[in-house]
């Protein structure tokens, strides 16, 4: 019952402590520093109950000794008593001799009754040492969980950080599908094709309208042909081209 009170108590707390860092949790290492701290607070609680623990039995054991030891004072005085009375008998005081076996019989009555407290505080020192070898046997599993935690401490941050890169360039990536640039590009080069078909458009509206000039001039020179050619009649001449334009053509 001790073992489990004072494991049980400091359990619960650890996993109360250890589960509140987990949930208040944004820096690894604050919150591994903080474990350690916590669980070396708890191993030196544990400490001190295993202690009360051992001053108890060490108590119980002293108790004991006095007890074996007072039998034994108790056993000799009886015997010394015992071996007086027989002397003074032998000498024929019989009042006397009487007297120390009475002494001797108050002792042995002392002396059972110390054999029978240190046979009584027996079987609890035996449960008391063995809850205490217990104790010291779990308080050493708890030293030794507390240097592994402080050895893995370096490589659970390392994880931890790595664990928070991956996440960094996953939504990263993440980033970038939704934003992908070579869609940009391609609105970029629509707007591009856009401009350049507009640029052919007008191109094709210049050319025509240079063609409906030349066309223009064509109609003009046919006008001044007429226009010579009724002049030359009207002159009294041939309504044909004349020599000049013949031969210039």
């Amino acid at each position: 019952m001790v073992k489990q009170s004072i494991f049980g108590r400091i359990s619960q707390l650890m996993r109360a402590n250890i589960n509140a860092l987990i949930d208040q949790a944004e820096d690894p290492q604050v919150m591994l520093d903080q474990m350690v701290r916590d669980y070396t607070n708890s191993i030196a609680d544990a400490e001190a109950a295993i202690a009360e623990t051992i001053g108890n039995l060490r108590l119980l054991e002293d108790d004991h000794r006095e007890d074996v030891e007072a039998a034994r004072e108790w056993g000799d005085k009886a015997l010394a008593a015992s071996r007086k009375a027989d002397e003074l008998r032998t000498g024929g005081d019989t009042a006397d001799a009487d007297k120390f076996d009475n002494l001797a019989k108050v002792a042995l009555s002392r002396q059972i009754s110390s054999e029978s407290e240190a046979r009584a505080a027996e079987p609890q020192i035996a449960a008391q040492t063995e809850v205490v070898d217990k104790l010291k046997s779990g308080l050493n599993g708890m030293k030794q969980k507390l240097v592994e935690l402080q050895n893995k401490r370096s490589e659970l941050i390392a994880r931890a950080k790595t664990a928070q890169a991956q996440q960094q360039v996953h939504e990263a990536v993440k980033s970038i599908d939704i934003l992908d640039p070579t869609s940009e590009i391609g609105r970029f080069e629509d707007k591009i094709r856009r401009e350049e078909a507009k640029a052919r458009g007008q191109a094709e509206i210049a050319a025509s309208s240079l063609d409906a000039q030349f066309n223009e001039l064509d109609d003009l020179g046919e006008l001044t042909e007429v226009e010579a050619r009724l002049a030359a009649i009207k002159a009294g001449g041939s309504p044909s081209a004349s020599q000049g334009q013949i031969s210039g053509s």
